[in-house]
């Protein structure tokens, strides 16, 4: 995962209302360079989970109450500096009509559900791709007040579809090795998607109903990556080892509402424990994901 931030730093005093900034994310001209990400992150200080929204994000993903908060939660906390930056620092591509392509949630140690926190997203690995360009959002969080490494950190990488942007892409990575055999049936409502928007405060449309899914090119309505990665992980069963990285590729979308099958396979990695997950369609022809859980 990238390395730490050495960019300027503008700071919010709270975190941002989500739905006020992706009205703003409609109407707002595109002042960005297309050859260029912004060159300040976005910070928001000495902020803690809500204990409510922590309580509702576990129930819907599946994950027990415990004194840590889940390995994915942070990212939520993210989320809304993410957006915050699409929008209101100059960005060569437009918020809505990114699709979520990889996600990465890594912790040195896990974080306690009342812990203080610092937490910044910046811009980076902006890179031509065999459909258009990525870019990486990556979150840092560090105990509030407190410099040096992150003790946690996310990685989400989007793509900006047709886009034209210079230079070769890389080959397609190989991906993360997907479990075989039987597994496990999720039955997935058609509200699943305003539900994990409630919670995450992720409001694009592609999520809330098959009316606005339509308006953007889709059939139905689409599962949250993030929720999809959540679930996967919680159905592992028990907390994470207490230095990990889970890390995931979405290869095509669940729509909603929807059957998927779950898959886990535990592998050793480099001697460390291991697990690899895939979400698949129920009759196995499409694979909606992949994930790899390591000790680090």
């Amino acid at each position: 995962m990238a390395g730490p931030s050495t960019t300027p730093v503008r700071v919010l005093p709270r975190t941002p209302s989500l739905g006020r900034t992706y009205v703003r994310s409609l109407l707002a001209p595109r002042d960005g360079d297309a050859l260029d990400l912004p060159r300040r992150s976005v910070e928001v200080r000495d902020v803690r989970a809500d204990a409510g929204r922590l309580a509702a994000f576990a129930r819907l993903c599946g994950f027990p109450l415990r004194a840590e908060l889940p390995l994915p939660f942070p990212h939520l906390i993210g989320f809304g500096l993410q957006v915050d930056l699409l929008v209101r620092e100059p960005f060569p591509f437009r918020l809505l009509g990114l699709v979520h392509v990889r996600q990465e949630f890594e912790q040195q140690r896990p974080l306690g559900a009342d812990e203080r926190l610092d937490v910044r997203v910046r811009a980076t690995g902006l890179r031509p791709h065999r459909r258009g360009a990525t870019v990486d959002l990556v979150t840092e969080v560090r105990p509030a007040g407190q410099d040096g490494e992150p003790v946690w950190r996310g990685l989400s990488r989007y793509l900006a579809r047709g886009v034209t942007f210079p230079g070769t892409p890389a080959p397609a990575p190989a991906p993360l090795p997907a479990p075989e055999g039987p597994g496990a049936l999720w039955r997935l409502p058609a509200d699943l998607g305003r539900r994990f928007a409630g919670v995450s405060g992720d409001v694009n449309p592609l999520h809330l109903s098959a009316l606005t899914a339509k308006a953007l090119g889709f059939r139905r309505a689409l599962a949250h990556g993030v929720w999809t990665a959540s679930h996967s992980l919680a159905a592992l069963g028990g907390p994470p080892p207490a230095a990990a990285r889970f890390a995931v590729e979405f290869a095509a979308p669940v729509l909603l509402p929807s059957t998927v099958v779950h898959v886990v396979a535990e592998r050793e990695l480099a001697g460390r424990p291991g697990w690899s997950t895939a979400v698949r369609s129920r009759d196995g022809s499409r694979l909606h994901l992949t994930g790899r859980l390591e000790a680090l």
